[in-house]
């Protein structure tokens, strides 16, 4: 069984028309795949298992280059990651916190993707006072007065 180029090309934007569909930002990389071995097939003659491996490897380096190149940022957003990011930053309380009760804290500029966070204090703090993160626990902040 043999693929013309335009089998390739037809599948590859098949692939990228349905990643509209489909939003995982995956397939579109798989559609390029196959345009990459269209354009492959289109200037030499390139054996079936050739085809299927250049689309595979093609396809998987583009999946790969955009999960470390251009979406680093894609793995820092917990809280316990991102720990040295997080303290000294300074926001405002906007629900009071008490030593066994959590406040809540806002930031002026967001924080791992929330410009608001649960926090716990040692110490009792009213709403409107400015506040600085000494700590994370968990998925909470931990924080002092400044």
């Amino acid at each position: 069984m043999e693929l013309a180029w335009w089998h390739w090309a037809v599948g590859g934007i098949v692939l990228i028309v349905a990643e509209l569909v489909v939003p995982s930002f995956v397939l579109i990389w798989f559609g390029l795949g196959a345009l990459v071995v269209a354009l492959a097939v289109a200037m030499a003659a390139i054996g079936f298992t050739a085809q299927l491996g250049l689309w595979l490897i093609v396809s998987l380096v583009l999946v790969a280059g955009w999960f470390k190149l251009f979406k680093p940022s894609m793995h820092k957003t917990k809280v316990g990651m991102a720990d040295a990011n997080v303290i000294g930053e300074i926001g405002m309380l906007v629900r009071d916190v008490a030593p066994f009760e959590k406040g809540a804290v806002r930031f002026q500029k967001p924080l791992l993707g929330d410009d608001v966070w649960e926090c716990i204090a040692d110490e009792a703090i009213k709403s409107g006072e400015r506040v600085r993160v000494v700590a994370v626990e968990g998925s909470f902040l931990k924080v002092g007065r400044v």
